[in-house]
């Protein structure tokens, strides 16, 4: 017999303080009836699907999946297809087929504004009725706030997009992040003595306001190492419009090609510049590296 579920839903882009409030009480609810914790969302956005129009996303369906189980403990994130089937799904037969019959749900966490099944018929009115009716527990989790502000991943986005990491960070409850495999770049960094390593941001994925970050970076063996990353199109070496993501790692020597790095987002230093020479950029670097050891240092001093 399958063990109970406790179903937490929404689609948890960036993951931010709002859904923390919804994870917490899942995780909680899990515990008081010794159920499994779960996360029943989306392999892509519904509205894209719907309207036909992509969806730029804070996070990759691997970030999402991290940041919900590594921030909040949840047991198991399922990302189910949202195909022509799943669209076309009543908001009935989504709670009784989809999360009780198939997925054993014994408790259902939703926020105040989550609306599901086909033309997004369902309501957290309508949940807890159904829940009621099934004899199922149901926790509609009310609008979490900051600063007067109510937290949505559309406004973190507009400050990532606009750079400002550290009010994101407030929004978010963590620091907005970027998990890849290191890819080879054009080694420009080695020929001035600052080797980056190098990220692509996935498709769809934001890309935050180009310029220069304070940044620490997460090896797959446990260890973090702060950085300085440059988010743009290198227009001092590159004249291909291409945009990449290079950090250099303060304080470490090694190979990581090939190996999956999580990278997260302090402060924003400055805008990307074309600078007049290579050498003037090496020396701009090295600024923003003092910068770096400068910000961690007061940070440890706190």
């Amino acid at each position: 017999m399958k063990q109970p579920t406790v179903i937490a839903l929404g689609f948890f882009d960036g993951v931010h303080r709002g859904h923390g409030a919804l994870l917490r009480c899942a995780a909680q609810r899990a515990q008081e009836r010794k159920a499994r914790s779960v996360v029943f969302t989306f392999d892509r956005p519904p509205k894209e699907v719907v309207t036909g129009k992509p969806v730029t996303l804070l996070n990759s369906t691997d970030d999402r999946r991290e940041l919900i189980q590594r921030l909040y403990g949840i047991d198991e994130v399922i990302f189910a297809p949202f195909d022509d089937e799943m669209r076309h799904c009543s908001w009935q037969d989504f709670v009784t087929d989809i999360l009780v019959r198939d997925h054993g749900a014994v408790h259902l966490v939703a926020g105040h504004d989550h609306h599901f099944g086909y033309k997004n018929q369902g309501t957290p009115e309508l949940l807890v009725e159904k829940c009621r009716e099934l004899g199922l527990g149901c926790d509609i989790i009310p609008k979490v706030e900051c600063e007067g502000v109510t937290i949505s991943s559309t406004y973190i986005r507009t400050l990532v997009e606009a750079g400002d990491m550290e009010r994101a960070a407030e929004f978010l409850g963590h620091r907005h992040c970027l998990s890849q495999i290191v890819c080879q770049g054009q080694h420009f960094g080695r020929t001035i003595g600052i080797p980056t390593v190098n990220l692509t941001v996935p498709r769809q994925v934001l890309v935050p306001a180009h310029g220069v970050y304070i940044t620490r970076v997460f090896l797959p063996d446990g260890r973090s190492c702060a950085g300085v990353t440059n988010v743009g199109v290198r227009p001092t070496v590159s004249d291909s419009g291409q945009v990449t993501v290079e950090t250099f790692l303060l304080d470490f020597t090694g190979d990581l090609y090939g190996a999956k790095l999580r990278l997260e987002f302090y402060r924003r230093l400055r805008g990307e510049i074309r600078f007049s020479s290579a050498q003037a950029l090496k020396e701009q670097i090295h600024q923003d590296i003092a910068t770096a050891r400068a910000y961690f240092a007061e940070q440890a001093g706190q």
